[in-house]
């Protein structure tokens, strides 16, 4: 601490009276005669968290430059440098999506708050939204959209099914929704859905195109402008490295018309689009008003994530995550292991399914793995659950030597975790 500013603590000490030193002292004492419930012996010791190898679908490691990001000193969420800070987070996120929307933010929350977001956004009550549900993130849109009274159709696969554009025509035409939801990556069965016409499918019936790139952006390519989506979203945590909390989002000049113009208001206030809108900068208006505290810190490392993708460039990053699942995949058929995908281009490249191996117990043979290896694959979810392990290597864990790793904890796990007797 540079000595002036010692000095001038020092001068602040000695100007304090004696007697304010002493009602102060009673004043605490008072206040904590007060107090009925004691400190939680929890809080008294210091902070323990483990190092772990996250190769689940995600959250991911975060690399070193990401943290130093977060831990930069906070500055306020209404500075002209945060305004600039944000700036840069939309520029990234346009490069990230492909798009040249002026309507195109990250939101405070994580992937989960972009979906309400959108839905809340453009969806009014009694409104025909369609849903492509081939695993949990259809489901979730399904429900989140009959929550706030929309006429919810949906559109059926099991896990790790698939939409031809002719089912998604047909169902189109016959429920005449607002919104038709697709789930680019549907990290739950491990599936990158085709996206080429989707988008001009929904233009040709008057329907906005909702999207989920929440496990696949940065991993697999997507073209907002070109493939004709209305809105897309993304979260932090996964091919972007920072850590969960933040999730771009971007809406077209049609999904804005139809937001904008709405009869109701949106059922939520935080997530508001006319209030984000200004917080964003871009709505046009000279001033920003403050709407909410944003995630100051949370806000710095996904500038970073953003700037690596950039220095990266996006096809080098989806080159990079393709070769090394590829790589993945050949090792764990070598190991006698069944993808879940079975078309390789289907497959997600940041998150790899395989069919549970025949005779093991799935929870007890992750529980191995995390004990003996410290490294997170997780199981199923939703629909999937029972039926698949999942293992992610995104963003910064993306590479072989971590592919290794996982192959290396998945044949001990084979050989040492027990069989039930068929």
């Amino acid at each position: 601490m540079p000595r002036s500013v010692l000095s001038r603590c020092a001068r602040l000490a000695h100007q304090v009276p004696l007697e304010s030193v002493g009602s102060i002292k009673h004043g605490v004492h008072r206040g904590m005669s007060s107090v009925t419930i004691p400190p939680p012996a929890c809080m008294l010791r210091p902070l323990e968290a483990p190092f772990r190898y996250l190769f689940g679908p995600g959250p991911s490691n975060v690399p070193p430059r990401i943290l130093a990001a977060g831990g930069r000193p906070i500055i306020g969420h209404m500075h002209s440098e945060m305004f600039g800070i944000m700036n840069d987070i939309k520029k990234g996120i346009q490069y990230a999506f492909q798009t040249s929307n002026n309507m195109t933010l990250a939101m405070s929350g994580s992937g989960h708050t972009a979906m309400e977001c959108a839905v809340f956004n453009i969806v009014e009550p009694g409104e025909s939204v369609l849903v492509a549900v081939n695993g949990i993130w259809g489901e979730r849109i399904a429900e989140i959209a009959e929550r706030i009274g929309a006429k919810v159709h949906t559109l059926n696969k099991p896990p790790g099914g698939h939409f031809t554009n002719a089912e998604i025509e047909q169902a189109v035409a016959k429920h005449k929704p607002v919104l038709f939801f697709l789930t680019h990556g549907e990290s739950s069965a491990g599936l990158v859905h085709p996206m080429d016409g989707v988008g001009d499918i929904c233009h040709k019936h008057n329907c906005l195109l909702l999207v989920d790139s929440v496990a696949s952006l940065g991993a697999a390519p997507i073209f907002m402008d070109q493939q004709n989506i209305d809105i897309l979203y993304t979260g932090s945590q996964k091919a972007l490295n920072a850590p969960p909390g933040t999730a771009p989002v971007s809406f077209s000049e049609r999904a804005c018309h139809k937001m904008f113009n709405r009869k109701t208001k949106p059922v939520s206030y935080l997530l508001d689009m006319t209030h984000l809108s200004n917080y964003w900068g871009n709505d046009g208006k000279p001033e920003r008003i403050y709407h909410h505290t944003g995630p100051v810190s949370g806000f710095f490392a996904l500038r970073e994530g953003l700037a690596i993708l950039a220095e990266t460039g996006l096809e080098n990053s989806w080159r990079h995550h393709r070769e090394v699942a590829e790589h993945f995949w050949k090792g764990l058929e070598d190991l006698g292991l069944k993808l879940f995908i079975k078309d390789k281009d289907l497959r997600l490249p940041s998150v790899t399914t395989i069919a549970i191996p025949e005779g093991y117990n799935w929870k007890e043979f992750l529980a191995y793995i995390m004990k003996h290896h410290q490294i997170e694959f997780t199981g199923g979810l939703g629909p999937s659950v029972g039926m698949v392990l999942r293992i992610g290597l995104m963003g910064y864990n993306c590479n072989k030597a971590n592919a290794a790793m996982a192959l290396a904890a998945l044949e001990d796990a084979l050989k040492q975790c027990r069989k039930s007797k068929a």
